[in-house]
């Protein structure tokens, strides 16, 4: 459903995008080329700052938003998604937030008030809080980052998991060209 927010603010989605029918795409949303939107998402800029205004809730080309993702910011900050970037199943995008090139988020991840690099890998069940993680970082299942973590601990990503973060994109960006093919067929 792509609907409005209180203020009038309609999405912007490119025409090459595919949004699953039964996501929810609201107010100052802007989609970029080929991305997926998967079943059950919620992408939502709604709230606003003090002044009554808000900073848009932006997805780079060629990302994918899997199924149940929530992707919402707190009064009015701006949200920012990077080109071939991945947010896996049911993870939680809250602004303020910026989220790299070619990063990867894995399933029921939580990202917060955060900048997280280009390259990075947050596997399963993770949570970065409070921070910037540079470009670059492994963080693994189930690990807890926030503004006194020692990023000296964090692993690099390696080639291997930045070859599974690229297939994740590739698999996306086939979907979106074989449902934008069936999207006439109903």
């Amino acid at each position: 459903m792509i609907r409005k927010n209180p203020s009038g603010d309609l999405p912007v989605i490119a025409e090459s995008a595919f949004v699953d029918p039964t996501a929810i795409i609201c107010g100052k949303v802007v989609i970029g080329e080929n991305v997926f939107i998967g079943p059950y998402a919620v992408i939502r800029a709604d709230e606003v700052n003090e002044a009554g205004g808000m900073e848009p809730i932006t997805i780079g080309a060629h990302s994918n938003i899997q199924d149940g993702v929530v992707i919402h910011s707190k009064s009015g900050a701006a949200v920012s998604i990077g080109e071939h970037t991945s947010i896996a199943h049911r993870s939680i995008v809250h602004g303020p937030c910026e989220v790299g090139t070619r990063v990867f988020i894995g399933f029921n991840s939580v990202v917060f008030n955060c900048k997280v690099g280009d390259g990075c890998v947050v596997r399963h069940n993770s949570v970065v809080d409070g921070c910037d993680l540079p470009a670059g970082f492994y963080v693994p299942s189930t690990t807890y980052i926030n503004a006194r973590t020692d990023l000296a601990s964090i692993p690099r990503v390696t080639a291997s998991a930045a070859e599974f973060s690229e297939d994740v994109v590739r698999t996306n960006n086939d979907l979106v060209a074989g449902y934008k093919r069936l999207q006439n067929e109903f």
